[in-house]
């Protein structure tokens, strides 16, 4: 007797089992779903590190085309830090990405930025400037907002950013402890800042900031001697490295000075007198473009105080699909201080985060 092999037992051909199962779901995701899961990714690979303000240094432009292929990607990135056990904050509270402003361009000169840069400079060694003791924390506290996406296959001509937020940042002076607090971009509650990695331009504290040159000459030349080999160019990525050394950090009156003679120093800087921080105060700028990828980082000083009061980046030319005039990040210094402990804010005795 022959016995025939029941349906069980026999093979299935691909036509058969497609026709079986369920159709596949569509993997589009959501443009802010791209981004959160972005978001997880980029912090699980960051969270042993210091976590200064986001350094142009790094890659700046997520171009998300070609969108089953990222979302297939994301996904997998996302179960990745999920195993990980990264990523328990309440992800559905990450704000939708946002249009990016286009502004008109102020054209730039050099012809007062020796005068402008010295002003800045005088009034920087003026300043008293909170020198931060055992236990203590410098507490820098900014509005902020930053490039997300520069374009998708849905729409290339818009840019999306973060819609402007707070973001605060406890450190020590040795740079081994601290906490960040950026609602809606960090999990609930903010995250630690804690790091062994050695003090560097890179990665600086107030105590190794104390231990550089305040001659502008030699000040920049350690600059350029450290930074070889980073970013686009040595002079954007000096300019870049003065920049980050401004945003979230406190340093000395006479590194504040130096730091900014220095960066006069750079081809290519130029004075903007009209430029607008993340806080909407007017002031006048020190830029750079960047030539690789047509934008110009400017830093904004207060026209009477010349007080820093945050940075602008502000595409020139068209790159990447971003017209000129697209304001690519956005930030403003609020509250630059010293506190007792972390998490503490100013103002209120004991008030903590």
């Amino acid at each position: 007797m022959i016995r025939k092999k029941s349906r069980r037992e026999e093979s299935l051909d691909h036509a058969e089992l497609a026709r079986l199962l369920p159709a596949p779901g569509d993997p589009h995701l959501s443009l802010d779903r791209h981004l959160l899961l972005e978001e997880h990714l980029m912090n699980e690979i960051q969270h042993t590190a210091p976590a200064p303000a986001p350094s142009r240094r790094a890659a700046r432009r997520v171009l998300l085309i070609g969108v089953p292929v990222t979302a297939a990607a994301l996904a997998g990135a996302f179960a990745f830090t999920a195993l990980t056990g990264w990523g328990s904050g309440p992800a559905a509270a990450t704000p939708a990405p946002v249009e990016a402003p286009v502004v008109r361009i102020e054209p730039g000169s050099t012809a007062q930025l020796a005068s402008t840069v010295e002003r800045i400079a005088a009034a920087a060694s003026a300043r008293k400037t909170p020198e931060p003791g055992p236990g203590q924390y410098i507490y820098i506290k900014s509005k902020v907002s930053y490039l997300v996406v520069s374009h998708t296959d849905a729409d290339e001509s818009k840019a999306w950013v973060q819609p402007l937020h707070i973001r605060e940042v406890w450190n020590s002076p040795d740079g081994k402890q601290g906490w960040l607090d950026e609602p809606g971009y960090k999990p609930k509650g903010g995250i630690t800042l804690n790091s062994d990695v050695e003090n560097s331009l890179n990665a600086p504290s107030y105590d190794y900031l104390k231990t550089l040159p305040t001659d502008p000459d030699a000040l920049l030349k350690k600059i350029y001697k450290e930074t070889k080999g980073q970013g686009n160019s040595p002079d954007q990525q000096a300019f870049t490295t003065v920049g980050d050394l401004l945003r979230e950090q406190l340093a000395p009156a006479k590194l504040n000075a130096a730091l900014y003679r220095a960066a006069a120093k750079i081809p290519g800087v130029v004075v903007v007198d009209h430029a607008k921080d993340a806080a909407g105060r007017e002031g006048i700028a020190l830029a750079r473009v960047d030539q690789q990828r047509g934008d110009r980082t400017e830093w904004i000083f207060d026209p009477k105080t010349y007080a820093y009061l945050g940075s602008r980046a502000v595409q020139v030319k068209q790159a990447d699909g971003i017209k000129p005039g697209t304001v690519l990040e956005s930030t403003a210094v609020l509250e630059r201080t010293v506190v007792d402990a972390q998490k503490q804010r100013p103002g209120a005795q004991g008030t903590r985060a």
